[in-house]
């Protein structure tokens, strides 16, 4: 299905607006060359309406819109709990986590685990994390958003992947994170507005003109298994769901992981004025994640309850846009979903070009780098990233649900990641060798659960519970032994618990975020 001619009007505006909006972000005082921390952190200068902005904009992306609509299609409301827990998440990130990143001034997490450990764990998750970025992230944000382009417009898988990386590194590559977060702030304008607009449309169809209220009741009095949130072991999506685990288990390893410890999150944050300015942006991005389920979940229930004739739960969203949104809106509707993919895009490109620049190139190929040398590799380095995804995206086609699988990928290491960073901010007699067998062994035990116990029988965020836990021992076996070993600790660097102290404006919007999520789980236990 083709756009008309105002919806191709508004995406073209949009594109040239974005790229218009990066290079004039990007420009420097007269006289002044762009250095590291202009590049890579925003030249510490990011308020905290910014902040959180950039942080949804980086994390909303084509496998929510596509993969979290599919598995809204599939298995209903309960995958939101993604969402919602991740708001409780930020919360301790913003309290526990950031001032201590802050206070020791780093550029990447990597470096934060030199600081604290050694160079060999530095160098270790360094490469991880840029393999992640590029073959699991990147890649899956391309194909992702290369799928709805062709159910939408009909181009080619091939095309489109290759035009949504063009796009990306159009606006971000030459300005960095600068560039990357100042956009972001319109992204998450046409991100939430356009996806907020395509779910009051489909809900209206759904009521047949009744309104928004009236068909989230028809979606509920329809199918009201579609809203349980809390599964039982009967339940067919036990396996990715399961049960209070959700609450109370794995989902709080892979939330930490993804908010706590990762790269292309925690750089906005890095970015901040101040610490105060940090910790209101991340409540912000909190309070911007309890309403996303009504932009990325909702319309692929709605999609189930009019029996859409697709393929595969991940087309539910394009056949929702194809089939009920008229010229202007689909227009407006394309450039969220573009807007949501470009600017995933660019953050994982900056994060992985930081990353390589900061904690390999610097300390092992020119520890002399000028400023000037260190911007020029990071560039390149983004634009190598995005193209080596677009050589490995159109592999991720024989998929059923690409969100599933993200999840499942990324549990293999993430209680390894948690348990390293958990012990290493406030544990002080954690060692260096702990933290490197911890994030070994982690690897390890997840493959030994995947390979012996399927997922039906032990779903996969179990799985990241268990290996948590056997990994957090062997850190604390490990730590134990070498102290009374050689008789010394590896302490990190003193701070006081005064850097814990937050505002009475974060401590509100705290309480207000956990009263909501409280509320819903209330609701649809």
């Amino acid at each position: 299905m083709n756009l008309s001619t105002i919806d191709i009007a508004i995406f073209i505006s949009y594109v040239l607006l974005v790229i218009f909006l990066g290079y004039w972000v990007s420009r420097e005082k007269k006289g002044h060359e762009k250095n590291a921390k202009d590049y890579f952190l925003a030249s510490k200068s990011l308020p905290w309406w910014a902040i959180g902005a950039s942080l949804i904009a980086s994390n909303i992306s084509a496998e929510q819109f596509i993969g979290m609509s599919g598995s809204g299609f599939d298995i209903g409301l309960a995958i939101a709990s993604y969402e919602w827990m991740a708001a409780a998440t930020l919360l301790i990130v913003a309290k526990f986590f950031l001032p201590i990143f802050l206070k020791k001034g780093i550029y990447t997490m990597p470096q934060f685990l030199e600081q604290r450990f050694d160079s060999r764990v530095r160098t270790s998750l360094a490469i991880f994390w840029i393999g992640l970025y590029i073959f699991v992230n990147l890649t899956s944000v391309l194909y992702l958003t290369a799928l709805a382009l062709k159910e939408i417009i009909g181009i080619e898988l091939e095309i489109a992947i290759i035009g949504l990386a063009l796009f990306a590194v159009a606006y971000s590559i030459y300005g960095g994170l600068k560039a990357v977060a100042w956009v972001d702030v319109l992204q998450v304008t046409f991100l939430i507005g356009g996806g907020l607009v395509t779910t009051y449309i489909a809900l209206n169809a759904v009521s047949n003109g009744e309104g928004v209220f009236e068909g989230l009741k028809v979606l509920y009095q329809k199918a009201p298994e579609k809203f349980d949130m809390i599964f039982t072991k009967e339940h067919r999506a036990y396996e990715y769901l399961p049960g209070i685990s959700v609450l109370l288990g794995g989902m709080w390893i892979a939330n930490l992981n993804y908010w706590g410890c990762n790269q292309y999150i925690i750089q906005r944050a890095l970015a901040a004025k101040s610490i105060n300015e940090a910790q209101k942006g991340i409540a912000f991005a909190g309070y911007l994640k309890i309403i996303l389920p009504l932009v990325v979940v909702i319309p692929g229930i709605v999609a189930f309850i009019l029996k859409a004739d697709i393929a595969k739960p991940d087309e539910a969203y394009p056949w929702l846009l194809n089939t009920f949104t008229g010229p202007g809106i689909k227009g407006l509707a394309f450039a969220a979903l573009i807007a949501a993919a470009v600017s995933s895009l660019s953050s994982m490109m900056n994060s992985a070009s930081t990353i390589f620049t900061m904690d390999l190139y610097q300390p092992y190929f020119k520890k002399d780098a000028s400023q000037k040398n260190l911007v020029s590799v990071g560039r390149i380095t983004g634009v190598v990233a995005v193209f080596i995804a677009c050589l490995v995206a159109p592999q991720l086609a024989s998929l059923e649900q690409t969100f599933q699988y993200i999840q499942k990928f990324t549990g293999w290491v993430s209680p390894g990641v948690v348990a390293i960073f958990l012990f290493g901010l406030f544990w002080k007699k954690t060692t260096a060798n702990a933290a490197l067998w911890g994030a070994i062994s982690s690897i390890v035990f997840s493959a030994i659960l995947y390979i012996t116990v399927d997922d039906k029988t032990l779903p996969f965020l179990d799985k990241m519970g268990i290996t948590f836990i056997i990994t957090s021992l062997i850190i604390i076996g490990i730590s134990l032994l070498e102290r009374k070993k050689f008789g010394k600790e590896q302490e990190p660097s003193s701070y006081d618990k005064s850097i814990f102290q937050t505002s009475p404006t974060f401590n509100v919007a705290s309480v207000g975020i956990l009263v909501i999520l409280a509320a819903i789980y209330a609701v649809f236990w």
